[in-house]
């Protein structure tokens, strides 16, 4: 089976709230919501990745230096095997501006029940909870 390794940042502003992304129409599993991130590409470290998605995707700028690993999880889709550091980061510049599509909001952990969450985000869920 393929392993396929991915990266999630968890953004946190300074009332507590985290930032959940919505997969865009026409991505696979469109309409769940996730932490954004994106694929480890070859060569790259996961904190470069997660550097380089969170430019692409919502047009924030990250130094590696503001991140900080939390944990990670790991989930089996029919046809690889995911696994996904998270980290956490409170620091960016930018404003966070949908750049694939996406819908985004900014949640407090104990609202996170109410989005539909990637299978392999919901195990990061009770741990961000007991973090912040």
């Amino acid at each position: 089976m393929k392993v396929l390794w991915v990266v999630a940042g968890a953004l946190i502003d300074e009332d507590g709230r985290v930032l959940l992304a919505q997969r865009p129409f026409g991505k696979q599993m469109a309409g769940l919501w996730e932490f954004p991130g994106g694929k480890i590409e070859n060569g790259e470290t996961p904190e470069l990745a997660l550097v380089r998605e969170l430019k692409e995707e919502l047009g924030i700028d990250i130094s590696d230096s503001c991140l900080t690993p939390l944990t990670f999880a790991f989930h089996r889709y029919e046809d690889f095997h995911l696994i996904m550091p998270l980290y956490i980061c409170r620091v960016w510049q930018g404003t966070v501006t949908a750049r694939e599509g996406q819908s985004f909001v900014w949640a407090y952990p104990e609202e996170f029940d109410k989005f539909f969450m990637s299978p392999a985000d919901i195990p990061l869920i009770e741990i961000l909870k007991e973090f912040i």
